[in-house]
Formats: structure tokens, C-alpha cells, sequence
């Protein structure tokens, strides 16, 4: 691609091209965007390159050689990024009548190279710094055989369909205005998703022994010292003057869990202690990087803290495994798990290290998990779990988190136990989230499901709608009776024709629609018609009413309402 830009426009400066997930890309220093007739005019130049099966020759120099090399050639890019190597010698790569500096190995020739495409290109600072140049960005993508192309591209294009962002606006679910970047106005159908989840995770983790706590929003700065955050963090933390003292606006809930934990005297009976808080936090994340609702700067987490002896820990880092793998089949979300161990720089002894790795990877074993390890990943405090789900485009999404605090919570806020000797002992604090935020979880969720959500989560269950006004009454009374079954259900009964009003309850992703006319009327029935199209006729409207309330309170997945 680099060797086509530069025959395509003399003068374009040459940055950098790495690899990256199912693709590349490649930064040029010019003036004027690339548009979508130049990339057009790139790949053909690329196919002609492909063609000729240019040998990649491989030429090994001096560092000194190659800044010499670049410069002459006006590549003040490629002459910085050589300043910057720590290496005596240096690779670089000839395609024909173009040279290039990388480090390698590529294929034999650029014949080897038929199955790709350009995708799109934008602006991008040099270094990501936004007071260095503006570059212009190209990216593209790659493949084996011409199938995993077209497999790849149908995947991104289905993946604008169920853009989150796209789906939010038409179904009502949120909104975001420039009076609060990063920080979604959640509309009344999209409020139906947040509490849904919230009953949801409420149900589950009443079952499982959490009491449910809420902490301030807006904290002294003498918090954030004490936990360390005010010296690594408050960067990304907005802060707020209140009569001559600093305060900031939450970015986490951790510390203030404490302050429940500590006014009791707590004894080993007590433990193990589960706080959940769906706790609403803030971080100053840069305006370049908010991302509909995946990255916001406003966000509630469904978090929780646990409060053990170090003896029970394995035990609930195991319960929370069950409990992320119950939660997710929900959802139909594959889990994957990811292991990671004590960095480089680090809180607390070997031994409590030993100790905490070893509950997490038992624990993993325990409930028959593979997992990956990633080590030296683990926070400067403790191991953690990772989690990541799959979507069913196959995206990987890391949602999930369980972390084992050593020593930040427990050491610097003195929390103690009085243990069964009557000696006062440190807990161990897990800190866990398993939707992440409902914010992302929601954005995650829109788009596995197309916006087709299963009943129990659907904004609206059901829509009554009647053939003409002569079956108003007998629709008003289907929908009184699915809203007294506690059915989020509404009547359409516009002066609009029936098939435009399907077709809308079709594209509003509505599990359900009920049509009613004469023939209904009299033998109290239902004409049922799922979101996907199938009809079923005529079914008696008890039987809906019994198959709408089963599917809802099971939280099932698929349709099942009017199938025998």
C-alpha cells in the first residue's frame, strides 16, 4: 500500500504501517485527506504491484546508514523513528523500485499477497500526540483466500447494521448532546433496559448473600490520597472546588466501600462481607476517544466488594465464577478467561502473591475453566480474571474483572478482623464487576442482538393492533389485559394501513404483534405474528397471555409464544 501511495502522489511523507486485528494500517504525512476515488485508485495501483510479484529483498545496515538513507530522501518519519531504535543495525526491505524500513520477515513476493481491500482512512496525530502533525491514515485488510475476505466484510458491514449507536437513535433507547460529552441521556425505552438489568443482577445477587450499599458521588481529595489514586490518577478525575476544599467526582467506588466495612468492629464470623453498589462514576477520558456508549466518561458499574479471610478466598472467587457463567448464558455470551499474575512492580510479600495465585487458578480449575495466562499482567495490588465474551459476529469483548487486593484497600485503610485467636487480622478485599457498566453492557448487548432483544429485555413486548376502528374496543381490551399481566405492551390504532403498521413494529424490533379484527373479536383470539415475520394464525388470547408471562419470567432467549 505504501509503495502505491508514493507512485500515486510524489511528495507524500512515509510514517508508520503496523499490523493490527484482522488488518493494517499506514500513516502518510499530506496535506489533504485521502477520499474515497483515492483509495479506490490505491488498491488498483496495489493489484498492479501484486501482479508484478515484486521479490522482497532484504538488505541489513547500520543505524547511522539508514537515518542517512531516509534523509536524503526527505523521510523525516522514517529518520525520527531510527533515532528512536537502540540498535546497532537495522533491516530494511526493496519491492521493486520501492525501499522501506521493518524489522520482517514478509513472504517471497508481493505475488503472494491477492485477497485484500482498503476500508476506510482518517486522521491521525503523529506519535497519537495531538501537538505533533496531522497524518492521514489508510486502513485496510488482509486474508488467506478470497472466502476470509468476503467472510471479514461481510462481518464489518453487518457490524454497521447493528451499530449501537445507530440502533440507540432508532429505538429510542439514548441520546448524547454536546452540553455533556461522553454521558448518555438515557430515553424512557432505554431506561426499560437499565432497570431490567438491575432486577436482573438484584435477583441474583440477593440469592447470594450481597447487601446492596450506595457511596457518594462527590468525594474529599483526602480520600483519593489515602488510596493512591489523587497521585496515579487525578488526570482522570474531575474535580470540583467546594468552600476552599478539592473534592473530586468518583471515578471508582472501592475506597468508599470501606467506610462501611469500618464503622463496625468486625469479627471472623462476620466474614465473608458482599457490598454490591451500582455506583455511577466519572473519568476524564479525552473527547477523542468517547465511543457511544463503550466509552463514556459517565458510567454505573455493577460493582461489588468482598471482605474475606484469606481461608475463603478460593471458595469465592469459585462462587463468582459460577456466577458469571449463569449470568452470561443468559445473554447467550460465550466466556472466556484470562489469567493474569504479579507484574514487575508490586504491593505486598511472595508469599501473599503465592497465595492469591494460587486461589485464582484453582478456582478456575475448580469449575473446569480454561483459561489463558497472561503473565505479569496482574494489578500492582493483586492477580486478577479477566473475562471476555464473544459476540455473534465473533468480536471479543473483555467485560468481567475479578481482582484480589493484597494489600492497597486492606493496608492503607487498616482494615481489620478480630480473627478466632482474638488477634486482629488484615481481610482480603475482591473486587469484582461482571456486566462492567450497563453502559457498555447495553452497547455490547444492542449490538450482539441486532436490536431484536429477547422479550424480557425488549423495550416493548407487544403491540395490539386492530384492523380498523370497528375493533378498536375488543384491541383496547387485549391491551388492557397484557398490560394487567405486568406485559409492556401498546395499541396501535392509527388510521394507518395494517401492513404499514406491522412493517413498523417489524423495524421497532417488537417480539410480538397481535392483530385483532372481526373473526378475533368473536371468538376471543389473537391473529399472532412474531417480529421475524412467521404467522401463526389464530391463537386463543389465554393461551398468549400464559405463553407471553412464561417466556418473559423464564427470561428466555428465543420466541416461543403461540408454538405448539
Amino acid at each position: 500500500m505504501a509503495q502505491a501511495v508514493t507512485r500515486l502522489y510524489p511528495g507524500v511523507k512515509v510514517a508508520i504501517g503496523p499490523a493490527i486485528e484482522d488488518g493494517f494500517y499506514y500513516d502518510f504525512g499530506k496535506a489533504e485527506p485521502f477520499t474515497p476515488e483515492d483509495l479506490a485508485k490505491i488498491e488498483a495501483a496495489m493489484r498492479e504491484i501484486a501482479k508484478a510479484d515484486y521479490a522482497f529483498e532484504r538488505q541489513e545496515v547500520s543505524r547511522e546508514e539508514a537515518i542517512r538513507f531516509f534523509r536524503e530522501r526527505g523521510e523525516p518519519f522514517k529518520v525520527e523513528i531510527l533515532e528512536g531504535i537502540d540498535a546497532p543495525r537495522v533491516s530494511l526491505y526493496r519491492q521493486g523500485d520501492f525501499i522501506d524500513l521493518c524489522r520482517g520477515p514478509h513472504v517471497a513476493s508481493t505475488g503472494h499477497v491477492q485477497h485484500f481491500k482498503l476500508l476506510s482512512s482518517s486522521g491521525a496525530y503523529w506519535r497519537g500526540d495531538e501537538k505533533r502533525p496531522m497524518l492521514q491514515r489508510i486502513y485496510g485488510t488482509a486474508w488467506l483466500t478470497r472466502e476470509a475476505l468476503d467472510k471479514h466484510l461481510w462481518r464489518l458491514e453487518e457490524a454497521k447494521k447493528r451499530d449501537h449507536r445507530k440502533l440507540g437513535r432508532e429505538l429510542d433507547l439514548f441520546d448524547f448532546y454536546d452540553v455533556s460529552p461522553g454521558a448518555p441521556f438515557w430515553l424512557p425505552n432505554g431506561m426499560i433496559l437499565v432497570r431490567e438489568l438491575e432486577r436482573f443482577a438484584r435477583e441474583h445477587l440477593d440469592a447470594r448473600g450481597y447487601d446492596e450499599i450506595s457511596t457518594p458521588m462527590l468525594v474529599n481529595k483526602k480520600l483519593w490520597e489515602q488510596s493512591g489514586h489523587w497521585e496515579h490518577y487525578q488526570d482522570n478525575m474531575f474535580k470540583v472546588e467546594v468552600e476552599d476544599e478539592l473534592f473530586s467526582l468518583k471515578p471508582m467506588n472501592c475506597p468508599e466501600s470501606t467506610f462501611v466495612y469500618r464503622r463496625a468492629l468486625r469479627s471472623y464470623r462476620d466474614l465473608p462481607m458482599r457490598l454490591s453498589e451500582m455506583g455511577r462514576c466519572h473519568r476524564n477520558e479525552r473527547s477523542g476517544t468517547l465511543t457511544g456508549l463503550v466509552r463514556v466518561r459517565q458510567f454505573t458499574q455493577d460493582d461489588a466488594h468482598i471482605y474475606c479471610r484469606p481461608d475463603q478466598l478460593q471458595d469465592e472467587i469459585t462462587q463468582l465464577l459460577e456466577l458469571v457463567s449463569e449470568w452470561y448464558k443468559t445473554f447467550e455470551l460465550q466466556p472466556s478467561y484470562r489469567f493474569a499474575t504479579r507484574p514487575e512492580k508490586r504491593l505486598g510479600t511472595e508469599a501473599q502473591w503465592d497465595a492469591a495465585e494460587a486461589a485464582l487458578q484453582d478456582a478456575l480449575r475448580a469449575n473446569g475453566l480454561a483459561y489463558e495466562l497472561n503473565a505479569g499482567d496482574g494489578t500492582f495490588y493483586g492477580p486478577k480474571i479477566d473475562i471476555y465474551v464473544q459476540d455473534v459476529l465473533g468480536r471479543s469483548w473483555q467485560i468481567a474483572t475479578i481482582q484480589v487486593d493484597l494489600t492497597m484497600v486492606p493496608e492503607r485503610f487498616q482494615l481489620e478482623y478480630i480473627d478466632s485467636d482474638g488477634q486482629p487480622k488484615r481481610p482480603v478485599v475482591i473486587h469484582r464487576v461482571i456486566f462492567g457498566s450497563f453502559e457498555r453492557f447495553i452497547g455490547i448487548l444492542t449490538e450482539h442482538y441486532a436490536g431484536a432483544f429477547p422479550t424480557w429485555l425488549a423495550p416493548v413486548q407487544a403491540r395490539v393492533l386492530p384492523i380498523s376502528e370497528k375493533h378498536a374496543a375488543y384491541a383496547r381490551t387485549v391491551h388492557a389485559r397484557l398490560r394487567a399481566a405486568r406485559v409492556r405492551a401498546e395499541l396501535d390504532d392509527r388510521n394507518e394501513k395494517l401492513g404499514y403498521r406491522i412493517r413498523e413494529a417489524q423495524v421497532r424490533k417488537v417480539p410480538y404483534m397481535l392483530v385483532v379484527g372481526e373473526r378475533e373479536s368473536q371468538s376471543g383470539t389473537v391473529s399472532l405474528r412474531h417480529r421475524t415475520g412467521e404467522d401463526l394464525g389464530a391463537v386463543p388470547l389465554d393461551r398468549v397471555l400464559a405463553d407471553l408471562t412464561r417466556e418473559i419470567a423464564a427470561r428466555a432467549s428465543g420466541l416461543s409464544v403461540g408454538r405448539s
